[in-house]
């Protein structure tokens, strides 16, 4: 998996750069070892640009809308590159799963809390999934901001935010406290966009 994309990242990054290159800010906030990576999600480009600002060595794992993963061809590349479905309006067990398994085993895991492209380019209430699994590993979350507009050979500049712990009061977390760091983390996000200009 790792071999596959690295392979996939050296050839799609000159590519990608030369079209809509890419600036990041705030790389040091990036941690060593396992952190959940979320950012906000306004087009299709978004995954590239986190990638390629998170750099080779921040490998992360992927989760994706299981749709996106039934394109042939697409999707086989993106399973050998560590993309994994989620099927989204329902409970997916098996990635929830190995999203939980991907962040205790150290890794690192990019997902949109969104859990969707925001139509209009303004942020979006965020689901539950990103909360759930940060209290269940304990692993930080890092925002970041991705601007919606992106002007074709001009930079776009992907900002990391400062990764934080959600706190909880109990050993579980409730529905609500899940809520709560859902809406949290869309206000960290939010508040990275005045460094992205």
């Amino acid at each position: 998996m790792k071999v596959w994309y690295c392979i996939l990242y050296c050839v799609i990054w000159p590519f990608f750069n030369l079209v809509h290159p890419c600036r990041a800010i705030g790389r040091e906030n990036i941690p060593e070892g396992a952190a959940l990576f979320c950012p906000n999600h306004t087009s299709l480009t978004d995954p590239l640009f986190a990638v390629f600002a998170m750099h080779l060595k921040n490998r992360p794992q992927v989760m994706a809308k299981a749709e996106i993963m039934e394109v042939p061809v697409l999707g086989w590349i993106l399973k050998k590159a560590g993309v994994f479905a989620v099927e989204r309006g329902k409970s997916d067990v098996g990635a929830i799963k190995r999203a939980l398994k991907c962040l205790k085993s150290g890794e690192k895991l990019l997902l949109f809390p969104e859990g969707t492209r925001s139509k209009t380019g303004e942020l979006g209430p965020a689901k539950g999934g990103a909360a759930m699994l940060a209290v269940r590993t304990g692993v930080p979350i890092v925002p970041m901001y991705i601007p919606a507009e992106k002007k074709w050979f001009r930079r776009t500049s992907v900002v990391f935010g400062t990764p934080y712990i959600p706190q909880i009061a109990g050993a579980k977390g409730t529905s609500e406290e899940y809520e709560a760091i859902a809406q949290d983390l869309m206000a960290r996000i939010a508040l990275l966009e005045e460094q992205a200009k």
